[in-house]
């Protein structure tokens, strides 16, 4: 029986919370257990502790030394887990590429989603979002939620970014998805960001078929289909904030050498600037393409 959900993030069975113990993630921890409570999904709780050393006894003392230091931290979770009746699971690791073990440990345990505060205790401030975070956007995980300290994803708008690459049709894809499973999610804005305005003409039928398509598989009251000429993030971030959406759903990474280049940059500055949760999809190779032949447009 599929699960309808209270939240905008609709059916989970599993996530993994990647936590550092700070502050920082305190919005990501809160979120994941609602979202565990709602459709009772597992909740893994990940800290991966950074080893430098070649020694595995070296490494290993490490990542003792950090659980001694964190035990209060993780108590304090499994408080939550037993007053909320959530099925927990606490991984602790060592690695001297935690953004890979993140993504490591959330494909072996199948999750469904990873979720991540937006900064962590040893980033720099000048940073928009920590380099954890980036480095495991960056990886191409289906699906990453970024969650600022004091955010919450209880709501009903949510703003698509949508553009041809297979990324940019699988923001459209989940959103739709997501519409269908989710109680709230009520109201969709697609909006595509174009460098030129030469292109308008074929983007705007891009987006209108993609709202179409929202309307008539959807469960959504409304959509808007919105066509600007600027800086993708800038434009992104500021449509978002003027709608007062509740999350933000981007494409992730390209493929090539270039588009995650530019596609990355863009993530980053969504993700670092955004007032709201921003939810990163990357599509599969050999997934089915869930957008319907009349969205494509001509290169």
């Amino acid at each position: 029986m599929e699960c309808v959900s209270d939240t905008l993030l609709g059916q989970v069975k599993t996530l993994l919370l990647a936590t550092d113990g700070s502050h920082f993630s305190e919005g990501a921890l809160q979120e994941a257990f609602f979202f565990s409570q709602t459709c009772l999904a597992k909740l893994i709780v990940l800290h991966v502790v950074p080893t430098q050393s070649e020694s595995v006894r070296a490494a290993n003392f490490a990542v003792r030394k950090s659980q001694e230091a964190l035990a209060p931290y993780f108590e304090h979770i499994r408080a939550m887990a037993q007053e909320s009746s959530a099925d927990l699971e606490i991984v602790v690791v060592g690695s001297d590429s935690p953004e890979k073990a993140v993504v490591e440990q959330a494909r072996l345990r199948n999750a469904d989603i990873i979720l991540m505060g937006r900064h962590g205790k040893t980033d720099p401030l000048s940073r928009l979002v920590g380099k954890i975070t980036t480095g495991v956007v960056a990886q191409g995980f289906p699906r990453v939620l970024v969650v600022p300290k004091e955010a919450t994803l209880i709501g009903e708008h949510v703003l698509v970014g949508v553009n041809e690459s297979p990324n940019g049709r699988e923001a459209a894809s989940v959103a739709i998805s997501l519409s269908r499973q989710s109680k709230t999610f009520q109201k969709m804005t697609l909006i595509s960001v174009l460098r030129k305005e030469d292109r308008r003409e074929e983007i705007e039928k891009l987006v209108q078929n993609c709202c179409e398509q929202a309307r008539t598989e959807g469960q959504i009251s409304a959509c808007e289909a919105l066509v600007v000429v600027g800086e993708t993030a800038q434009s992104i971030v500021a449509a978002a904030k003027e709608r007062q959406v509740d999350m933000i759903i981007v494409g992730g990474h390209g493929k090539t050498r270039l588009t995650k280049f530019l596609l990355g940059h863009a993530t980053e500055n969504i993700i670092g600037q955004a007032h709201c949760p921003v939810l990163v999809v990357t599509a599969q190779e050999g997934a089915d393409d869930q957008l319907s032949d009349s969205t494509d447009a001509k290169p």
